[in-house]
């Protein structure tokens, strides 16, 4: 059974329970190591990989995770869609500890962060204004609305260097912005997924209310950690109901996103997903 789907937990979610027939595939990219081994299973009937973000025993800071190992190992299993999760922080009162916000938008605010697999003689510009897929992030948030989280559609997600929390005049400064949740690992995926030609989502899991919130105003790992507990189960169900509601031939705009995109004279010409990774074979 061909693996079309693939799941990126972050912290706290380091497993799938329900995932069956397991087999741990290890592999090596172009651009190195991925964060671990790929957990290979059935998950509702349906052949997943599921990759813990910052590995086994969580060990890799987010500055220091390979986005573009992970994203590449996801497409060299013939992955089409990936569902993600990660903690992040409210930056507004109506999103709660607890909730999950499934963002469309994102806010760059990294510095040291490699995001294409292009460069070294390889140049393409890739449509981003709309960075997560549509008909994914639907999917995604149906499921969550189907056993019974509250769920909200929509946000912007910004993406912060850590490993440090923000200042509390960086927090205030992202709510005046208007921003909705602030995290810092999925930016990096969703740009990678999108040049790789997979369609990605993420469940934002809020832990907190980030430092401006008076209730709030010394985010601390034990107080993060205490709320991915709880939070756990529910994104598994969560992840669980989408990848069953996951059915037929892709219809979105991130199957074709490099059509188009390749500027370099000589550049082989696009035909389709499965060939897109040809082009991104340039090591370090």
């Amino acid at each position: 059974m061909t693996i079309q789907i693939g799941i990126i937990g972050g912290s706290g979610l380091y497993d799938m329970a329900e995932l069956v027939e397991r087999e741990e595939r290890t592999l090596s990219t172009p651009f190195g190591d991925p964060s671990g081994p790929y957990v290979i299973g059935t998950l509702r009937g349906k052949r997943v990989a599921f990759l813990a973000r910052h590995g086994l025993g969580h060990r890799i800071l987010p500055s220091e995770l390979n986005f573009r190992a992970n994203i590449y190992g996801f497409k060299m299993l013939g992955v089409e869609r990936i569902l993600s999760a990660s903690a992040v922080g409210s930056l507004k009162e109506q999103y709660k500890p607890l909730d999950i916000l499934i963002p469309d938008q994102f806010f760059d605010r990294t510095t040291r962060r490699v995001s294409t697999f292009f460069g070294r003689g390889l140049v393409a510009h890739i449509a981003f204004a709309h960075p997560v897929c549509r008909v994914l992030s639907a999917v995604a948030a149906d499921a969550a609305q189907a056993i019974g989280a509250t769920v909200h559609r929509g946000g912007t997600y910004v993406s912060i260097e850590g490993p440090q929390f923000s200042t509390f005049a960086e927090s205030k400064l992202y709510r005046s912005w208007g921003l909705d949740v602030i995290g810092m690992t999925n930016l990096q995926e969703a740009k990678l997924a999108r040049e790789a030609e997979i369609c990605y989502t993420t469940l934002a899991l809020i832990t907190d209310y980030d430092c401006w919130h008076p209730e709030h105003d010394s985010v601390t790992a034990d107080l993060i950690l205490a709320n991915l507990r709880r939070n756990v189960s529910t994104a598994q169900e969560t992840i669980a109901e989408a990848v069953s509601r996951i059915a037929g031939d892709r219809t979105c705009e991130c199957a074709t996103a490099l059509a188009g995109a390749l500027l370099t004279r000589g550049a082989p010409p696009h035909r389709n997903a499965r060939h897109s990774s040809q082009y991104c074979r340039v090591p370090e």
